[in-house]
């Protein structure tokens, strides 16, 4: 077999692994927020290339929503899943490879299998939501900035064009990535060892991030006449400080001088930043559209507004939910929702009868079990990575040590980002959090792989592997010092 044939059967082999909850549950897993994104895509699709505008066109990414298209059209949303499988399969082999390339087959399927089983990776692998490109993402940035040596032409190009779509295909991955950014110009200029000769792998970085950004900006101004990196989004950080209590007090203590919009619901304002979202009898989704748009104009005034009133309390209800989001990253909310079914007409009509079949539907899938699985999973990882620091950072090589960094600071960003600005959630750590499991996981293969440095294993083993840890022959070749 050829180099390009094992290399991609291995790939499609992980990506088969990683989609098992999709194929368990007999359907794609479905999140409220899935029905939008398959259903922005077409109208955004016809104001771009027909001309046909509409008034509205959703509050989600659209960027996503059009990436995804081409794999369901309204029709089947099973490509969805299979596509995002072939991303992370792809890209996670890229990183292994990377950093233990003696072996990278059996390791590779190791952390395939470990991590589909034990964490929330294939999870959100088989969700159609953009959830899974926010740790794609950063895996990609660490390939660009401390592995691009390790990648074909042809692999750069393509992590160059996954990092595009995935910073734009969701508002947190913009601002993790923005910080990953700073976090990596600020070790530049302390000039720590593995940042040694960069600057143009992390101006790449750089390339990504304001590509991203100028899509989206480009993107509403075409389709609202003015330049936004969110669209019509809902006032997230209002419905926070609210709820968080200073934004309470700030409205009861100005509202008689300032005559904002939300004055008028002084009296009704909930606890929950969710319940003034999305509620039922919340305020957001039972006021008309002009009312909305005032509060979408007056929501930054007003937040700057209570962030001088009340800056020590504030940051105080911040750091609490900080803290509460990092270490909150249970298995989110599948229940067979009603808003799905409903959808079904609109969005994917005649898929309706495959939904009700799913286990999903019929609230059969073992999500406790598996969240209870991924806790005891990320406590044993985090002990892992513990005893493994010391040795990693007197003799771990510039790519483990990179990574180990991006992949910690990610953590703990996407905690605070998350967190603080809109809500505490399971979803929005759980996403992340399988990285941690992924660290300690190659870690101890590094660590085992040097046990066994004078070469265990049949000749045919070996010859497989060391083809695997070769990039094509048009590539350039992977310095052995690094390793």
């Amino acid at each position: 077999m050829t180099q390009q044939t094992i290399r991609g059967a291995v790939v499609l082999l992980g990506a088969l692994l990683m989609s098992w909850p999709a194929i368990y549950n007999g359907y794609p897993l479905l999140y409220p927020d899935s029905m939008t994104y398959i259903g922005d895509g077409p109208p955004v699709a016809r104001a771009l290339f027909l001309h046909q505008f509409s008034e509205y066109y959703g509050m989600r990414s659209f960027i996503y929503s059009l990436g995804i298209l081409p794999w369901h059209w309204n029709v089947n949303p099973w490509p969805i899943v299979a596509f995002q499988a072939l991303i992370a399969a792809y890209v996670l082999w890229l990183v292994v490879r990377s950093v233990v390339p003696r072996r990278p087959a059996r390791h590779y399927l190791v952390l395939v299998i470990v991590l589909s089983l034990f964490t929330s990776l294939s999870w959100y692998v088989s969700v159609i939501l953009p959830d899974i490109l926010g740790p794609i993402l950063y895996l990609c940035i660490y390939l660009l900035v401390f592995a691009p040596e390790s990648l074909t032409r042809a692999d750069h190009g393509a992590v160059f064009l996954i990092a595009c779509w995935g910073v734009a295909s969701h508002a947190t991955h913009l601002m993790v990535s923005v910080g990953i950014f700073l976090l990596l110009a600020l070790l530049l200029v302390l000039r720590r060892q593995f940042m040694q000769r960069r600057w143009l792998a992390v101006g790449e970085v750089a390339i990504v991030i304001v590509l991203a950004a100028g899509a989206q900006l480009a993107l509403h101004a075409y389709l609202y006449g003015e330049p936004s990196l969110n669209g019509d989004r809902p006032p997230f950080l209002m419905a926070r400080v609210i709820a968080d209590g200073p934004g309470r007090w700030y409205l009861e203590q100005h509202c008689s001088e300032v005559k904002l919009a939300i004055c008028d619901y002084v009296q009704k304002l909930p606890d929950d930043p969710d319940n003034f979202l999305w509620g039922e009898d919340g305020i957001w989704q039972n006021i008309d559209d002009e009312t909305q748009a005032r509060f979408q104009r007056e929501e930054i005034p007003f937040v700057l507004a209570t962030l001088r009133a009340y800056p020590r309390q504030q940051l105080s209800k911040s750091a609490a939910a900080f803290w509460k989001q990092l270490g909150t990253f249970g298995l989110f909310d599948l229940d067979g929702s009603d808003w799905v079914l409903d959808s079904f007409g609109g969005v994917l009509p005649g898929e309706r009868t495959h939904y009700l079949q799913s286990r999903q539907k019929r609230d059969a899938m073992p999500l406790e079990f598996f969240t209870s699985v991924q806790n005891w999973t990320i406590l044993v990882s985090v002990v892992v990575i513990g005893a493994f620091t010391p040795r990693l950072w007197r003799h771990g090589s510039p790519r483990f040590v990179g990574l180990s960094t991006l992949i910690v600071f990610t953590v703990i960003t996407n905690a605070m980002v998350t967190g603080t600005l809109s809500m505490v959630e399971d979803r929005f750590q759980s996403r992340i959090i399988w990285l941690l499991a992924f660290l300690a996981g190659l870690l101890l293969l590094d660590w085992l792989d040097r046990r066994r440095a004078s070469g265990l294993g049949s000749s045919v083993d070996r010859q497989i592997d060391e083809t695997l840890a070769t990039p094509l022959a048009s590539s350039r070749a992977v310095p052995a010092s690094i390793n």
